[in-house]
């Protein structure tokens, strides 16, 4: 879920747009695609065609050729995609040629389980410095990090280059910690306290929030188990299993 979304700089670089004006959907959908070309490669494919980059990244052959189509590429007739090329382009267009320096925001039980997950690196990230501003928490190795306090963050953001902040931290200092971090030259931030964040309009901020999640599943079994409901408050799953045992 994003908060921003701005405009791009037109650019090339390999016949490739450097920054396509992307749909929200088609950004959405690129990591997915990337997921998918990297199982490929790893299991010795070279090429893919569209139907099974889709099925393997969970949407429609349509939607997926129209997606790469912003990438300008096309795949070839009788072939499909060039694996090994199409994780070039995606990865470009995302920007994970770079190797993003990224730092985490709160060592609580959700930012020391996202400080140890290995799969930032293997997917363009280093995760550079972990802070926190409870002086119990300061001084922990997590991951071959050591947790220092909020105040550090000024000079470590400066010394690391960090372009991304991962907030982590109880609702109710997201916001002190988002403006730290925009006071510190992070541009990007990824927020998985509840709440709205207010950040100046150069800066992107993706919220992650697992109760929302959840309450939009709950949505989703409410309107299956409305669909199934027979008149009389009585589901079609009771009227069987009254059947069987009459």
């Amino acid at each position: 879920m994003s908060q921003h979304r701005h405009g791009s700089t037109p650019g090339e670089a390999g016949g490739v747009p450097a920054f396509p004006d992307l749909p929200e959907a088609t950004i959405a959908r690129l990591p997915e695609y990337l997921r998918a070309l990297h199982h490929l490669a790893e299991t010795g494919a070279e090429t893919v065609s569209s139907e099974g980059l889709a099925a393997a990244a969970g949407v429609n052959s349509a939607k997926l050729r129209k997606d790469l189509s912003h990438l300008g590429s096309y795949g070839t007739r009788g072939v499909g995609y060039d694996v090994t090329l199409l994780v070039d382009q995606i990865e470009y267009i995302l920007g994970l040629d770079k190797n993003r320096a990224v730092c985490l925001v709160g060592v609580g039980n959700l930012g020391h389980a996202l400080a140890g997950y290995a799969g930032f690196a293997s997917r363009g990230f280093r995760v550079v410095a972990l802070f926190d501003a409870d002086p119990k928490k300061v001084g922990e190795r997590i991951n071959g990090l050591t947790v220092q306090h909020i105040d550090e963050l000024d000079r470590v953001a400066a010394e690391e280059s960090i372009a991304i902040g991962v907030i982590a931290t109880p609702p109710g200092t997201a916001q002190a910690v988002a403006d730290a971090l925009v006071a510190a030259g992070v541009t990007s931030i990824l927020n998985f306290a509840p709440g709205v964040l207010a950040v100046p309009p150069n800066v992107d901020v993706r919220k992650v929030d697992l109760a929302i999640e959840l309450q939009i599943l709950s949505f989703h079994e409410h309107r299956k188990a409305s669909l199934t409901a027979l008149p009389g408050g009585r589901t079609a799953e009771a009227d069987n299993q009254e059947a069987v045992g009459s």
